[in-house]
């Protein structure tokens, strides 16, 4: 489909004032990714990893940044506000196998949102009375969904705007914790002869996957930036750097300050327990405050990720056109629906018991929009080798992490699974009820030199 509307990625009359540039793209990456993951993992991780937890992290970001390499060369050809929703089509073609991932992408979107906002209250609640009613926890939660879906429907650039000044407070506060944390450090708690086998610490990789999975966020913004072909590119490479960078720092700051029993001990807020030793309680309000922080941010990035995903399946012929519906430009069916199933899954379910799924529904994707890439390295001038790498290292990652699960919550693992196929025969039954399809959107020529 050729499509010349106000809507089409890459249009020159779109306001300048309304497009996002270098730093808001890679603070709305930076704010996916580092968001409820390193606050709220890191016991988990550690528990899997041990000492060696900041080896899982640079493996983790290997992954990831083999994962941008695909994402910078199909962004760059296919700018769009559906970001993978546009890649898998592009590869695959329109079928039931690419409009089923790109609902089990949506629903990994929900869960991690759901997951998000838990953060957020956990971290809110240690600034209250305790013993609090459930009803306060749940009202929190569902208050700064609702809070981030206005302003993700006021419009692309106040979220860009918003996400740079959170990723800016954030970085601060995880730069200071660990430059004063290396300052301090134990160097006998680095010592090799402490760290666990090589399983473990793929283990660990593998549970905080979910930590990296937001670099695909950047993608959603391609068509809100004013020349994605370079600015795409630059941004996801230069923010998932970052956040390495500041995953390692972190990690390294914990476990040089915290033996493996004490970060165990305090598992559930590790970060901000391995902060007291050289900050005191004002370092564990400190954190906490970069918690709050972190968790917000991550639910605006990706609540405006997938109102984008659902948008643009409405859209073009994949979800009932109930989302692709407009209040104003920004704010659309499918954000409303998005955030409606979010509070819904905060209010009726448990979500940490399924954390984990989203990590592994983002990993299949990742390694099912490699694939489809395969089919189109002619058009983004990709290298098959690093296209092939990384598809075989998400599932890899994958496999590792479906074992852990399988040995820590069976139900996640059966859930997790069932859901692609549920997905891929709702896509069926849809498509054979309303005959619609997903219409692909224009390419732009001669943009594969510039990922």
């Amino acid at each position: 489909m050729t499509d010349l509307s106000s809507e089409h990625v890459g249009q020159p009359n779109r306001s300048s004032a309304s497009r996002i540039g270098l730093f808001a793209a890679m603070a709305i990456g930076i704010g996916g990714m580092i968001g409820a993951g390193i606050f709220s993992i890191l016991g988990v991780v550690a528990e899997a990893a041990g000492t060696a937890m900041w080896l899982s992290f640079v493996i983790g970001g290997v992954v990831a940044l083999l994962s941008t390499y695909s994402y910078a060369k199909l962004g760059a050809r296919y700018p769009s506000a559906g970001g993978a929703v546009q890649f898998l089509v592009s590869g695959f073609g329109d079928g039931v196998l690419s409009g089923g991932i790109n609902l089990y992408m949506w629903i990994g979107y929900v869960i991690a949102l759901a997951l998000y906002a838990q953060g957020f209250t956990g971290y809110a609640l240690t600034f209250l009375p305790p013993h609090l009613p459930l009803w306060i926890s749940k009202a929190i939660s569902v208050g700064i969904v609702l809070v981030f879906t206005g302003v993700n429907a006021i419009g692309a650039r106040v979220v860009g705007g918003s996400e740079t000044f959170i990723v800016i407070v954030k970085l601060l506060i995880l730069g200071l914790f660990s430059v004063a944390g290396l300052y301090f450090i134990h160097p006998s708690y680095l010592t090799p002869a402490l760290w666990p086998s090589a399983r473990e610490i793929l283990f660990g990789a593998g549970v905080l996957f979910i930590g990296y999975e937001g670099f695909g966020l950047i993608a959603n913004a391609a068509q809100d930036m004013d020349d994605p072909r370079k600015l795409l590119p630059k941004a996801l490479y230069l923010s998932v750097t970052v956040v390495i960078l500041i995953y390692v720092g972190v990690s390294l700051a914990v476990v040089g300050n915290l033996d493996v029993r004490a970060i165990l001990a305090a598992k559930d807020y590790a970060l901000a327990e391995a902060a007291k030793p050289f900050l005191g309680n004002f370092g564990f309000k400190l954190i906490a405050i970069g918690a709050l922080f972190s968790t917000a941010s991550a639910i605006n990035a990706t609540l405006f990720g997938a109102a984008n995903v659902s948008y643009m399946i409405a859209r073009d012929g994949e979800l009932p056109r109930t989302f692709s519906w407009k209040l104003r430009r920004n704010a659309t069916g499918g954000l409303f629906i998005t955030a409606g199933l979010v509070v819904l899954f905060i209010t009726f379910f448990d979500i940490s018991r399924i954390a984990m799924m989203g990590s592994g529904a983002f990993l299949l994707v990742y390694a099912c929009v490699h694939a489809a890439h395969l089919r189109v390295t002619a058009e983004t001038g990709a290298n098959k080798s690093v296209v092939v790498l990384a598809m075989v290292a998400c599932l890899a990652m994958l496999g590792i992490l479906s074992v852990y699960i399988y040995e820590n919550s069976r139900s996640a693992l059966i859930t997790m699974i069932a859901l692609l196929p549920t997905c891929l025969a709702a896509e069926w039954f849809y498509r054979k009820a309303t005959g619609r399809t997903i219409q692909l959107r224009k390419s732009l020529k001669g943009s594969d030199k510039a990922a």
